[in-house]
Formats: C-alpha cells, structure tokens, sequence
C-alpha cells in the first residue's frame, strides 16, 4: 500500500467515532501532524511519532505515538499513545464537546469500539466518567467501565439539570 493508501484507510477508520460527532465532519478534509512517520506496507503498519495530532472538522485526536495496523486496505485497529491521549468532537445537536483522555487508546474495526486505558476519563455537558478502563461499543451505542481490581473504582459525577434539559413532561 502506498503513502496515500495509508492516509485514506487512516481516515475510512476514524469514520466510526462519528457517533459522537457532528455529521458534517465527515465532510471535511483531514490532518495528520506528526514530527515523524514510518509506512511499512509489508507489515501493514503504519506510525506516527511524536507530537501526534489528527484533526478533521471538530474532531481533534493528539497523543505521542499513533499507530495504525491494517490488513489489505482494511483498517484492524488504531492505537493512540500519550500522556495523556486526547479525543475532542462535538455531538450532532449539542452546544458542547465531548472530551475523553487515557494513557491509551484503540479503536477497533470488527467489533466497532472504542477502549480507553490507563486514567481513562470522558466529560460531556459537565458529566465525568472516570475508571482505569471505558469501552465504548459504537454498534450497540453502550459503555461499560471498570476493571476486575478491587482497588479500580469506577467514579461517575453527574450535575443536575435544570427543568428546560429534562426530557420528562411538565406537571400541569
């Protein structure tokens, strides 16, 4: 697979983290920034080094290490390295960001989900989820956190809404 190969299988895999996206951002052009890339169509692996950041439309990734395994012109999966990794998009309908941050995050393919690891943590609206680990399936729209360790808690803080954010029915 050639440089373009790589940046275009890059881009169809990233496509799925859509759900938590404005749907306008497929639209726009992508930009990979890294201090250094290695391509290595033998293996199907391609990294990015350095001072990673992906941004297209209000999707912003950035992490220290980025690598990208593919099989044909199939994205496998997408691991993002950093201290901390960070994921930024704004929700279709929404007036806020999502933000998440980890040590580590993959994306996979097949099953479509998002794992974040290592102090993972993901904010909406002023809502906090923390745990060691939170993996978003995309196909069944769940999360599940938490790990086997009884010392890894799973932390949640929810802030009140006011009545006009509530979707249940005024009483009369």
């Amino acid at each position: 697979m050639n440089r373009l190969g790589y940046l275009s299988v890059l881009m169809i895999a990233l496509l799925p983290l859509r759900g938590w996206a404005l749907s306008s951002d497929r639209d726009q052009p992508m930009t990979i920034e890294a201090d250094r890339v290695e391509l290595d169509d033998a293996k199907g692996i391609s990294t990015y080094h350095g001072n990673v950041k992906v941004t297209q439309g209000t999707l912003v990734l950035t992490g220290d290490l980025m690598t990208v395994h593919s099989k044909g012109n199939d994205v496998q999966k997408v691991i993002m390295l950093g201290n901390p990794a960070t994921y930024r998009q704004r929700p279709d309908g929404k007036d806020q960001d999502v933000h998440a941050k980890s040590q580590r995050m993959e994306y996979y393919i097949d099953p479509e989900r998002v794992i974040l690891l290592k102090q993972a943590e993901v904010v909406q609206r002023g809502d906090v989820l923390r745990s060691e680990r939170i993996e978003y399936d995309i196909a069944k729209d769940q999360v599940n956190a938490g790990t086997s360790k009884p010392d890894e808690r799973v932390r949640i803080t929810i802030q009140p809404r006011s009545r006009k954010d509530s979707k249940q029915p005024t009483p009369p």
